[in-house]
């Protein structure tokens, strides 16, 4: 009879294969989250949003460092809720589309090209859920028309 695996194994594995195909662990990470929150940090449009409420830079960016972890490693270590954060910011599709091509240009700058495809990606998922989830949150995104029997509701066959 076989053994069925852990669950931390698994993940160990999972670990190892990432780093094995894109060359992504901790100490890149960290080198990604510090220049791209510099970089955030000085830009015009995200600097102020990000300067008006973070008081702590270190622990954010430890905190950045963690969400990344999770995101490209599946190592688990952030415990957070970003759509709650994020809904509650002065922001919409621009600065989401403006935070991603700041995160594309900063990936490939200091990441080798697979785990910057790897990182740009995953950033694009999360760009497109925090977008849609803010928008929707405020009542922005339409829902899609709902159809019973085959014709749109309120509508009568």
């Amino acid at each position: 009879m076989t053994a069925i695996p852990v669950l931390p194994t698994r993940r160990a594995d999972l670990q190892d294969e990432i780093v094995a195909r894109t060359g992504i662990d901790e100490a890149m990470i960290r080198r990604l989250v510090e220049t791209f929150y510099g970089r955030i940090r000085r830009d015009d449009l995200l600097g102020p949003i990000f300067d008006a409420r973070i008081a702590d830079w270190p622990a954010h960016l430890a905190r950045m460092s963690d969400f990344w972890s999770s995101v490209a490693l599946m190592s688990g270590r952030y415990h957070g809720q970003p759509m709650a954060a994020h809904i509650r910011l002065p922001v919409d599709d621009g600065h989401f589309a403006h935070w991603l091509g700041l995160f594309e240009a900063v990936a490939r700058e200091v990441c080798p090209a697979a785990a910057a495809e790897l990182l740009i990606e995953r950033a694009r998922r999360i760009a497109t859920s925090l977008s849609m989830g803010v928008a929707f949150h405020r009542g922005s995104l339409p829902l899609p028309e709902r159809k019973t029997n085959g014709a749109a509701k309120g509508t009568r066959s």
